[in-house]
């Protein structure tokens, strides 16, 4: 679907070791800032025991799961919105992407270097904070300009979004981001095409230290009571124990080291699926012999739009979609029993696809 979360964060707390474990494309990971100057794009695998569950009911010739988009951003730095340490690159970057992942160092090491000393990740999450809110304040005010000439001649469309535009002015002059202003659907259209910084979705992630890795320590604690009313979803991972786990070849020994480890499941796949749920996406499954398939789609999408995420002719040709409850099949076993059942419904253009929808379409072009 081309959506991507970009992992962003100053320089050594952890975003390039975090993103190796992420992604066969093996970023630089060094103890010096801007060792990764251009964007590594990973495309990630995104677990879903579900998956699991209906290889073994359909056994099929093959599983494909569903993928996201992760991008590796080079370290920011104070000064990044005058264009200070490759500052504008790294911003257009981040422009690019539709989430951020802002990672933050939770943890004590004299032998890697910070950029500001001391370890402080509220510190630090305000020094990004102002970075991507003074670029958009640039950005609010040029288009301010714009919109107040056209309003001069009469447009009211362009006066309303003067009114939207100064609202997200007076935010940011406050040291706030534009995604804790809420705004009407018809308000967001107005702006929709600004693409700020500050107003994308955005998941934290402290990178804490072995012995924090499943309790956390004072210093997440200080992050999260500070993005408390951000209604933002905040991670712990130890990504030093995530690039051991990495490093394992076989699935028996990844879930031995986490049990040692007292964990449940691994950083980098709660992470996965934190950045999954970040892009507001959700999946169905295709299943039969040949193949078992996770798709993914929008949350809200109608059944001719997810129809359309297999084939563009699915879409436009769509007569009707045959949907199986997850639950149902896994209750019932095998589509046959479902549909003895009258578990398989048959729903029109106007079906808003759930997550888990088990479905086949039907299509005339």
């Amino acid at each position: 679907m081309g959506l991507q979360c970009g992992i962003v964060g100053l320089p050594n707390v952890g975003k390039s070791t975090l993103f190796n474990c992420l992604s066969n494309a093996k970023a630089q990971s060094a103890n010096f800032p801007f060792c990764t100057i251009e964007p590594n794009v990973g495309v990630i695998t995104v677990p879903d025991e579900r998956l699991v569950t209906l290889e073994a009911l359909v056994k099929p010739e093959r599983v494909m799961p569903t993928t996201v988009e992760i991008v590796d951003i080079a370290g920011l730095v104070k000064g990044a919105n005058k264009g200070e340490g490759l500052g504008n690159k790294f911003l257009a970057n981040i422009r690019e992407t539709d989430a951020i992942i802002h990672v933050l160092r939770c943890f004590d090491d004299d032998n890697i270097t910070h950029v500001d000393v001391t370890v402080d990740p509220v510190r630090d999450k305000e020094t990004i904070d102002t970075e991507l809110q003074l670029k958009d304040l640039e950005t609010v005010e040029a288009r301010m300009l714009k919109a107040e000439k056209q309003g001069k001649t009469g447009d009211k469309t362009a006066k309303k979004t003067v009114e939207v535009l100064q609202r997200f002015k007076d935010l940011l002059l406050q040291g706030k981001s534009a995604r804790q202003l809420e705004l009407s659907k018809e308000e967001k259209e107005l702006v929709s095409d600004m693409m700020l910084l500050t107003n994308k979705p955005i998941l934290y992630v402290c990178n804490v230290d072995e012995a924090s890795a499943k309790s956390g320590n004072k210093y997440t604690e200080e992050l999260k009571a500070n993005v408390a009313n951000e209604n933002a979803e905040v991670l712990v991972i130890a990504a030093a124990i995530e690039s051991e786990i990495a490093e394992l070849e076989e699935f028996e020994e990844r879930q031995m080291f986490l049990e040692e480890m007292g964990l449940e499941e691994s950083g980098v796949s709660k992470l996965i699926k934190a950045a999954y749920r970040l892009l507001n996406l959700e999946t169905y499954f295709t299943a039969g012999k040949k193949e078992v398939r996770a798709w993914t789609f929008k949350s809200g999408t109608k059944a001719p739009g997810a129809a359309g995420v297999i084939h563009s002719d699915f879409e436009r040709g769509f007569i009707r979609a045959e949907v199986i409850k997850y639950d149902d099949y896994v209750h019932y076993k095998t589509e046959s029993a479902c549909r003895d059942a009258g578990k398989i419904a048959q729903e029109g253009k106007e079906y808003v696809v759930q997550d888990g929808d088990v479905m086949h379409f039907k299509f005339n072009v």
